[in-house]
């Protein structure tokens, strides 16, 4: 609620973000919460980690690349090593995730529509967040999912 205040990123997208990229809390490398990439890999805070992508062609470059894996007629799914951000508490990173959200004109059609979840998680998807092609739909049902706990709670 925090970084929804700072930034108006929804709260329940940020949770929901946090719940598919960490396994629900059970990789938490670095209290990396987001899959935030770190774009050097030289400067001291980031962590080389194994993750998943996928891309239209098979010759991306990687660090590392551990294995591609043609998954349809036009999608490569590449399970690589890449460097992401590292911090110093959870905070922090619920903080850089929702600043790098806001602030960052890629995401600007998200921020045009930060009252709807799921009209928010769409556009941040198709705005390139991430490059699982589910990813939306996937964040579409955390948030319903969170939403059916609160209401069960309330």
């Amino acid at each position: 609620m925090a970084a929804q205040e700072k930034t108006n990123v929804p709260a329940l997208v940020i949770m929901a973000q946090a719940a598919l990229e960490t396994g629900w809390g059970s990789t938490v490398v670095g209290n990396m919460m987001f899959g935030v990439k770190d774009t050097d890999g030289v400067n001291g805070n980031e962590q080389l980690l194994t993750t998943t992508e996928y891309f239209n062609n098979p010759d991306k470059k990687f660090p590392l690349i551990l294995k591609v894996v043609q998954v349809s007629k036009n999608l490569w799914k590449y399970t690589v090593k890449d460097y992401f951000r590292k911090y110093e508490s959870p905070e922090e990173s619920f903080t850089d995730h929702a600043t790098l959200l806001s602030k960052s004109s890629l995401y600007k059609r998200a921020m045009n529509v930060t009252r709807d979840p799921f009209l928010f998680a769409s556009a941040i998807a198709g705005c390139g967040y991430a490059t699982d092609p589910d990813y939306a739909k996937k964040l579409h049902k955390i948030i319903r999912l969170i939403q059916d706990i609160v209401t069960e709670r309330i």
